[in-house]
């Protein structure tokens, strides 16, 4: 089969190879999955550099978000077992952690749906409890992670405000569904934020990129206001003042997604039943941008990397007869 390798880490365009190697063996609570479409997430260019918490074994396959097919023709979501990333015609998973594809989404879409939409729920709902008629600013509002809480925000009947970086962005974020859009290169975030809640503030903060966003947060969320700390798009890890929190009144909350996968998996079964609901009734449905193919997996994630995309790109495979 065609997977893409990492042999050393660096930049995902320079050290990702497309190689013909073997099909995975599953172990022991595993299944070999013939791979339909696969999500490029911001992790894959991490994995790429040797930053991510997660450390494979050199050579290893990025791609870590999937919709595939089973040997008895299921068809799937699921997180690949590294180091057998999705970015391959195969890949492996545990077989107690794969979930039904929704019906109304194609294969790019189903694979976008899982981790983006997965953290927005859990950060939204389970950690920061958002209720309807409450204000939520999401930063990165155009990218993969961000686009996925905008519209997890509008189906809860939250007013949205989104952050992006460009015209290009803002354009995309209100077609997503934004009420208000703020470019942070050409405004002032905080006196637009201010400025439209009339000095209030955003009940709830999505924050994905860590550094100078999470600065702004502070000086932006309402008393009693949550901020829910998703990563550090940003590179830069912030540190939190909690003496500004107790002054204000406010509550920073992490959200490490995987965890539940470990901790309360249920809870995660529970979340996708609900995602499929809100697909099904069109209130969510992943922005794909763009969809290449296989060979066209190294450059995607570079994209990716490089902070230019847009939604989520997805390699689609080929039919093969």
């Amino acid at each position: 089969m065609q997977a893409w390798q990492v042999h050393e880490n660096g930049e995902p365009g320079e050290v990702m190879r497309l190689a013909d190697v073997a099909p995975p063996t599953p172990g022991e609570g595993q299944v070999l999955l013939k791979v339909r479409a696969a999500a490029v997430n911001f992790p894959d260019a991490l994995l790429c550099r040797g930053q991510y918490q997660v450390r494979p074994p050199l050579p290893f396959t990025p791609g870590v978000e999937v919709c595939a097919e089973t040997e008895d023709g299921r068809r799937v979501i699921a997180t690949p077992v590294l180091p057998h990333g999705g970015f391959a015609q195969y890949t492996l998973a545990h077989t107690a952690a794969l979930l039904p594809a929704p019906d109304a989404l194609d294969d790019a879409q189903a694979a976008a749906l899982h981790i983006g939409y997965q953290t927005g729920w859990f950060g939204l709902h389970r950690r920061a409890r958002l209720e309807a008629g409450e204000t939520l600013l999401v930063h990165a509002a155009a990218g993969g992670v961000g686009s996925a809480a905008v519209q997890l925000g509008k189906a809860a009947g939250a007013t949205v405000i989104g952050v992006v970086g460009g015209a290009g962005k803002a354009a995309v974020a209100r077609e997503l569904g934004c009420d208000l859009v703020i470019d942070r290169k050409s405004e002032d975030v905080i006196a637009a934020v201010k400025e439209a809640t009339g000095g209030r503030g955003a009940d709830v903060i999505y924050d994905p990129v860590g550094g100078t966003a999470y600065t702004q947060s502070t000086k932006v969320v309402a008393f009693e206001g949550r901020i829910v700390v998703v990563g550090f798009a940003s590179g830069t890890i912030p540190s939190a003042a909690l003496n500004h929190a107790l002054v204000k009144n406010y509550a920073v909350l992490g959200l490490h997604w995987g965890l539940y996968n470990t901790k309360n998996p249920k809870l995660v079964r529970h979340c996708h039943e609900q995602l499929t609901e809100l697909a099904a009734r069109g209130a969510i449905s992943p922005l794909v941008s763009e969809r290449v193919p296989l060979d066209g997996a190294a450059g995607a994630v570079q994209k990716v990397a490089d902070g230019t995309s847009t939604g989520r790109i997805a390699v689609v495979m080929e039919e093969t007869a």
